[in-house]
């Protein structure tokens, strides 16, 4: 049974950062009317796919994406497994407390404090995940997802995880088959 991927709709980060552009200070960037117009019109074809089972970052970009597209077609479970490789200030997450005030509806007690990776911060205050680790972490998600019962399954999270994970490139709200 298939795994598909499919990223976040464009973030408040996508629409201010440009190449080359110093980093807009965004942090778990939200998405824009334009992200949630790409998330409606994913879902259409998500629905058309029998997918059991969401596997979600905990980005907001991410948990808004999944939101839209998955309502009431499967449930959403939060991991930060396919979380995006922390460069930007957009890719600092918030705990689970702030998370689950924003989207009560789902469970994030199972993350600690800090999800995201912690350790010495750039002149923005962003702590940069050393490629190394980012590329461990996701063959560790990676391995993980060949144990997943419940499939068609769907990941939503980001342009570097997916890059990292299957060695494709995708646009925002672009849904892919992975396995």
């Amino acid at each position: 049974m298939p795994i598909y991927l499919i990223r976040h709709g464009q973030s408040e980060f996508n629409a201010a950062h440009t190449d080359g552009a110093p980093d807009p200070l965004i942090f778990d960037a939200p998405l824009t009317d334009l992200g949630r117009q790409q998330a409606r019109a994913a879902r259409d074809h998500a629905a058309t796919l029998g997918i059991q089972s969401v596997i979600c970052s905990p980005l907001t970009r991410a948990i808004q994406t999944a939101k839209i597209i998955f309502d009431g077609i499967a449930p959403i479970e939060i991991s930060a497994g396919p979380v995006e490789h922390l460069w930007h200030s957009c890719d600092v997450g918030r705990s689970p407390a702030h998370l689950a005030s924003d989207f009560p509806e789902l469970r994030f007690d199972h993350l600690p404090d800090v999800w995201w990776h912690n350790g010495p911060k750039n002149q923005n205050g962003v702590a940069e995940e050393p490629e190394h680790l980012f590329h461990t972490r996701i063959a560790q998600f990676r391995d993980t997802l060949h144990h997943a019962q419940t499939r068609p399954l769907a990941i939503v999270g980001h342009c570097n995880t997916f890059r990292s994970l299957a060695g494709f490139d995708m646009k925002n709200c672009e849904i892919r088959r992975y396995l």
